[in-house]
C-alpha cells in the first residue's frame, strides 16, 4: 500500500510513500492498530535511499545494541541508533537488528510532518520496523508531555494497577498472575500514559503480534521487586518521583525535554498514589494488593 494510518494510544500516526519510496507492508503486530481515521497528529513520508546529516549536525546521543549472553546484559560495539541534532531539527539514524535495512528520520519537537529514508528496505517494507516503532512513540509522547514507562498494565475491579520495573523485577510475572485470575492485562512491558484534563490512562504498545489496542483508567502506581514477603511501602514527594523516573524511557540531553518531562512525572506522582511493592510469586499477592486497597 501506499499509505496508511495506525492509532496507538490515541496517536494518530499516518505514514505514506512519496513516488520515490517503497510500498507499505505493516508487520502483523500492527494490523489491529490501522485506523481509516485520515486525520493524523504527525504524518511521515517515507523514501528510499538514505538522507545525508547536516556536516554540522551534533550527535547527542548513541545506543550500541544490546544483547544478553547467559542471562547477562552486555552490548555490541557497532552503533544500533543515534540522535543527531542541528538546528530546529532532529535525525535518527539506525540500523535493524535483523535484517539489512538502514533507516534515518528527520523529525521535529514542533512540526508534525517527518520524512523518513530507508536503505536496503526492498520493494515493500515496514517502516516503523524495531526499533523505529518505539522511537517514533517516544517523541509523541516528548512532543506531548506523555510518559513511555517499563511496566506492567492491569485492569481489575474498576482499578488500573501500574507495575514498574526494570528486566527481572517481576514485570512478566505479575501479569501472568493477574492474567489468571482474569484480569485485563494492557501490557507486560512497555505502557504509555497520557493525561487528559487531569485523568491519567494507560495504553499498551503493539511489540506481539497478537496485540490489540488496549487502554484504561491509572489508579495507583507499584515499582515491583521480588522478595521474601509481600511488602507495600507508600513513597511520596521526591521518593514516589524518583523511583517512577528510573523506570521511564528518556532521552536526557535536551534541558527542555527534561524539564517538561520532570514536570510530566511530578504532576502525576501528585495525583496517583505511588508505592513500592516487594512481592513474593505467587497469587497470594493479588489477595495482599486487593486487601490493602479496601
Amino acid at each position: 500500500m501506499r499509505n496508511y494510518t495506525l492509532s496507538i494510544a490515541g496517536y494518530r500516526i499516518k505514514l505514506e510513500s512519496h513516488d520515490d519510496g517503497p510500498e507499505l507492508a505493516p508487520s502483523e503486530r500492527f494490523l489491529k492498530n490501522l485506523t481509516g481515521n485520515n486525520g493524523y497528529d504527525v504524518l511521515i513520508r517515507v523514501h528510499h535511499g538514505m538522507n545525508g546529516l547536516p556536516e554540522d549536525a551534533e550527535r547527542v546521543l548513541v545506543a550500541p545494541y544490546a544483547i544478553e549472553v547467559k542471562g547477562i546484559k552486555i552490548n555490541r560495539p557497532e552503533n544500533f541508533w543515534s540522535v543527531y541534532r542541528n538546528l530546529s531539527d532532529l535525525y535518527i539514524v539506525t540500523s535493524y537488528p535483523w535484517s539489512d535495512k538502514k533507516a534515518c528520520l528527520k523529525l521535529s519537537l514542533t512540526i508534525r510532518e517527518w520524512d523518513l529514508w530507508i536503505h536496503n528496505g526492498g520493494h515493500a517494507t515496514d517502516p516503523l520496523d524495531y526499533p523505529l516503532d518505539g522511537l517514533v512513540l517516544y517523541y509523541l509522547t516528548t512532543i506531548s508531555c506523555d510518559i513511555m514507562i517499563h511496566a506492567s498494565g492491569v485492569y481489575y475491579g474498576g482499578q488500573g494497577y501500574l507495575f514498574c520495573g526494570s528486566s527481572g523485577k517481576g514485570k512478566t510475572t505479575m501479569a501472568g498472575l493477574w492474567d489468571n485470575l482474569g484480569a485485563k492485562i494492557i501490557h507486560d512491558d512497555r505502557i504509555i500514559i497520557r493525561n487528559t484534563d487531569g485523568i491519567y490512562r494507560m495504553y499498551n504498545t503493539p511489540v506481539y503480534n497478537d496485540d490489540y489496542p488496549k487502554e484504561c483508567d491509572l489508579t495507583k502506581i507499584f515499582l515491583i521487586e521480588h522478595g521474601d514477603e509481600n511488602r507495600i511501602t507508600p513513597l511520596r514527594g521526591a521518593s514516589a518521583v524518583t523511583g517512577v523516573i528510573s523506570n521511564c524511557i528518556q532521552h536526557n540531553y535536551n534541558p527542555e525535554m527534561i524539564a517538561r518531562f520532570l514536570g510530566s512525572v511530578s504532576i502525576m506522582c501528585s495525583a496517583i498514589p505511588v508505592a513500592t511493592l516487594s512481592f513474593m510469586p505467587n497469587r497470594k499477592v493479588i489477595d495482599f494488593i486487593l486487601q490493602n486497597d479496601q
